[in-house]
């Protein structure tokens, strides 16, 4: 049997393919490490990557509405300014916020404590009638009586506690610190990295379509620059929205709390618009929380409260949420659902904000391909029954594409 050139070298693809295969079988573990080595080596980068892609939606806004209109737009000093001056407007308007939650939020809880705390005092009173009410009990006095206590083994077993506690607390307080110190290194290398990328991100893309021109076909090249265009399309529409959704949604609530003259207005219109981030689940959260704190001051203001975040809800869900977000992730409520079920399984919080607007990528290519296919046999769907019709057929058919 003559082979030819071509077959020889496919065989010699699929042998070397194969042999890897196996090493990587064999010593999966050993890859794993590696790997996980690697990604730990590469996280603040990742990091950086990260923040970039999410600085770079209000940076944007900043640089087309302040330095790219009219007035603007001619002046090259302002031109070569606009983008380092954008990225600073973003990075203190993001930690300007940090620092304004916490200077109110953080009072706030103080005074949430404080009020637990007196709470907790006023109780101590009716526990300390109610163990006296026990104590008294025959039959409790009998069983101390009866109750013979090595006070000479409890004392040894607590003095070697304390001496091996001590090492213990002194391990684990120079853990912490090493992990907080590590932390706030990686994210000082991640907001520098993240700074250069925005900086540059215009000179990055022509190298990065430069290596991929280079390397693969164009038919590829070009799929998958349009599978990142849809991806950050989706992810920023996303995020815009979600975010004014947010603010809208904990202004309501300030505003109707100090109509109700309710405790705690601006701490739980704060958690709610933080909470409400998380999407369908997350503003319940923020009731819940809310409802805990007043029902420590006022029970029955906690049942208004309750059925006010019913009422808001309602206005948010139906009027607000269509109108700001409105069809940006384009994913039908059942798959929102489950992008957010696997995304908190898998990743937690996080996980419920960005699996959104993948599932929605991923259910916008899938529908693309599924049209695609319809589109080669000459077919469409009839959208109450279900069935195929030929495009060619009928008038019918027109109105159904």
């Amino acid at each position: 049997m003559n082979l030819s050139k071509d077959d020889l070298k496919k065989i010699r693809g699929l042998i070397v393919f194969t042999l890897i295969l196996l090493i990587g079988l064999l010593n999966y573990r050993l890859i794993l490490d590696v790997i996980k080595r690697c990604i730990g080596i590469a996280f603040p980068f990742i990091l950086g990557g990260a923040l970039a892609f999410v600085l770079n939606v209000p940076m944007n806004f900043f640089e087309r509405k302040l330095f790219q209109n009219q007035f603007m737009k001619d002046n090259k000093f302002t031109q070569k300014l606009g983008r380092p001056l954008s990225l600073l407007i973003t990075i203190f308007a993001v930690f300007g916020v940090i620092v304004l939650v916490i200077f109110v939020v953080v009072p706030e809880l103080a005074a949430t404590f404080l009020a637990l705390g007196k709470s907790i005092q006023d109780f101590i009173p009716k526990l300390q009638v109610w163990t006296e009410k026990l104590v008294n009990n025959d039959y409790v006095e009998e069983w101390i009586g009866n109750l013979i206590i090595d006070w000479e083994s409890i004392l040894n077993q607590a003095v070697e506690f304390f001496k091996s506690g001590a090492s213990n607390v002194l391990g684990s307080t120079f853990r912490v610190v090493k992990r907080v110190a590590s932390g706030i290194t990686t994210f000082i290398i991640a907001l520098v990295f993240s700074c250069y990328i925005l900086l540059q991100k215009e000179k990055l893309n022509i190298q990065i379509r430069k290596v991929m021109y280079a390397y693969l076909k164009k038919e590829h090249v070009e799929k998958v620059l349009n599978v990142c265009s849809l991806t950050y399309k989706t992810f920023s529409s996303f995020l815009t929205g979600q975010c004014v959704e947010a603010i809208i949604l904990g202004t309501m609530f300030v505003v109707c709390m100090t109509i109700l003259k309710m405790p705690y207005a601006l701490l739980v219109g704060v958690l709610i618009s933080f909470t409400a981030l998380i999407p369908i689940f997350g503003a319940f959260i923020g009731c819940i929380v809310g409802t805990f704190l007043i029902l420590m001051v006022d029970p029955m203001q906690a049942l208004v409260f309750l059925i006010m975040f019913l009422v808001l809800q309602q206005i948010e869900g139906n009027l607000i949420y269509p109108r700001v977000v409105g069809g940006s992730v384009g994913l039908p409520s059942i798959w929102v659902l489950s992008a957010v079920s696997i995304g908190a399984s898998l990743m937690g919080i996080v996980g419920m904000l960005i699996f959104i607007p993948i599932v929605s990528v991923i259910y916008a290519l899938f529908r693309a391909n599924v049209y695609g296919h319809l589109e080669e046999k000459g077919l469409c769907i009839h959208p109450k029954f279900g069935e195929p019709i030929e495009k060619e057929s009928s008038k019918e058919e027109e109105e159904v594409l």
